[in-house]
């Protein structure tokens, strides 16, 4: 689905700076592995796919919820009471698009399925974007479809308007799981997650945006670094081999300066 195709610009420092400050986490250094490790368990880490899309997932229980069940004998993948039945990640596009079809041919257009999926860095629903500023479900698509930094906002703007600063900063995950899945029995688990990452990320430090802005040209250029993660190993270094050699740049495991500015803009990411 082309469509939701865009720029896909990883995030910045400043993107970063600026979301801690609207989730209202006022500590750089102490919040910052707080709301990454929300970022972590959200999405692995990356807010687009290879294809330059934002991440998704679509709920099939939301959406029989949008639309009152009216799909739930001819879709039932799709519209569902109870949530699950995701199937792959690669199938969030194409069930997103079979829900968009019978929307428009029974013309209610596009919101209930676009309301029905949780879109990019921090999975936000579609069904939250008025209350977070947005006009509409597509209005807040068409914004995360160019830049995680309007992913990670979004994500923020949840986090700040749910009062969930406080319980990130006393590391109650509990509460931050059932803000994200309400209280059943997902939670318990979504909560052991959260406090796994951040304590992986307090012991390891933060990723490194500029190697992270690497893995995701490597990514778009069709050489997958197994992860943008802005952890550097051995899958981002094969990567960067397989690039070099195939744009002539010899064998080598590194980038130098010229040769980062050729990959960025290669995978027009260049500034």
């Amino acid at each position: 689905m082309t469509r939701f195709t865009g720029k896909a610009l990883p995030l910045t420092e400043s993107g970063f700076r600026a979301a801690l400050d609207l989730a209202g986490l006022s500590d750089p250094v102490a919040d910052a592995p707080r709301l990454w490790a929300v970022i972590e368990v959200e999405t692995r880490g990356f807010g687009f796919d290879a294809r330059r899309r934002p991440r998704l997932l679509f709920e099939r229980h939301v959406f029989r919820r949008e639309t009152g069940g009216a799909y739930d004998a001819e879709a039932p993948d799709l519209s569902h009471p109870t949530p699950g039945g995701y199937g792959a990640e690669t199938a969030q596009y194409g069930r997103l698009a079979r829900a968009l079809a019978l929307c428009v041919r029974d013309g209610r257009g596009e919101e209930p399925a676009l309301r029905s999926a949780s879109w990019g860095l921090g999975q936000v629903m579609g069904f939250n974007a008025a209350w977070l500023g947005f006009g509409s479900a597509a209005a807040m698509v068409e914004a995360m479809r160019d830049a995680e930094d309007a992913q990670l906002r979004a994500a923020a703007a949840f986090i700040g308007a749910r009062g969930l600063a406080r319980a990130l900063r006393a590391g109650d995950w509990g509460a931050v799981a059932r803000a994200y899945n309400g209280n059943g029995p997902a939670a318990s688990g979504y909560a052991e997650r959260l406090r796994q990452a951040h304590a992986r990320l307090v012991a390891r430090g933060m990723p490194d945006l500029a190697l992270r802005t690497v893995q995701a040209a490597l990514l778009y250029c069709g050489f997958d670094p197994r992860g943008v993660d802005g952890l550097p190993g051995p899958n981002t270094r094969r990567a960067i081999r397989a690039w070099r050699l195939s744009v002539g740049a010899g064998e080598g495991e590194t980038l130098d300066e010229t040769l980062r500015d050729a990959l960025m803009r290669q995978a027009e990411l260049a500034g």
